[in-house]
């Protein structure tokens, strides 16, 4: 048997960092083992905190956040209502597995700058580069440099982003997953934000994100580590998202698993 190698490709879900919009940003209240203690009376009346393992009990989490607060999959339905020329657009909880474990491809643009647009000539290019042509449920991986940002503010505009045709270019090919070390698949909003209130053109508004109306897909954001893979293709990517009931979007832990000689 071959050996392997596991790099983990999320970030940690952590409370008060400023890496996303105040009002995304999670928050954890820790119910250490002492409290536990005294919860776990509740539920075994007459029990005395004595009579526990060093007087302790339990401990717990209780976290408020979003279904894209940390890394996360997002499922078409976080797009649009419809997807595939009007099909109703599946949720995180309807997203075929398969698509979800597949082989792995990793572009890196880190020489593009925060804001630019990642386009169908880069990803040609790249790919000639490599060596690699793209083939259905590839899991294509985009490395823009922005994670050396997470945990700050700088985050939120860091990295370029994909537009319309460049998502739609992988889609066409059969990709149904991809993902993107940056907060958002998009270009960062406030340069989106800027090109719309120079040439009032919508057609700029989330264009990679509404280019899933057209095909339906996935994709991963907020990935880290993806240096650590070490190579452009020959590994595995597993994304499993975690099941939420008509949402659109779940957190999971992506995992890069590479063959060893």
């Amino acid at each position: 048997m071959k050996r392997m190698r596991f790099v983990d490709l999320s970030i940690t879900i952590e409370a008060d960092l400023p890496s996303d919009p105040p009002e995304m940003i999670p928050k954890i209240d820790y119910v250490d083992h002492a409290a536990g203690a005294e919860q776990m009376k509740q539920f075994f009346p007459g029990v005395e905190k004595s009579q526990l393992p060093g007087g302790l009990g339990w401990s717990l989490e209780v976290l408020t956040l979003t279904t894209h607060s940390g890394t996360h999959l997002d499922a078409p339905y976080h797009f649009h209502p419809n997807m595939d020329g009007g099909k109703p657009a599946l949720t995180i909880d309807q997203i075929p597995l398969e698509w979800c474990f597949s082989d792995g491809v990793l572009l890196d643009f880190r020489h593009k700058g925060d804001g630019e647009r990642i386009t169908v000539d880069d990803l040609e290019k790249k790919l000639q580069e490599i060596g690699y042509e793209i083939k259905p449920l590839d899991i294509v991986l985009i490395q823009t440099g922005a994670e050396d940002s997470w945990g700050t503010p700088r985050y939120l505009v860091r990295g370029a982003g994909m537009d319309r045709e460049s998502t739609l270019f992988l889609t066409e090919k059969g990709v149904r997953v991809t993902g993107i070390d940056a907060w958002s698949w998009d270009r960062p909003l406030p340069f989106i934000a800027k090109e719309f209130q120079a040439t009032k053109d919508p057609a700029v508004i989330w264009e990679a994100h509404f280019a899933g109306i057209e095909i339906g897909y996935c994709h991963m954001e907020k990935l880290a580590n993806l240096s650590a893979i070490g190579r452009s293709h020959g590994f595995t990517v597993c994304c499993f998202p975690v099941k939420i009931k008509g949402a659109s979007a779940g957190w999971c832990r992506p995992v890069a698993i590479i063959p060893e000689e």
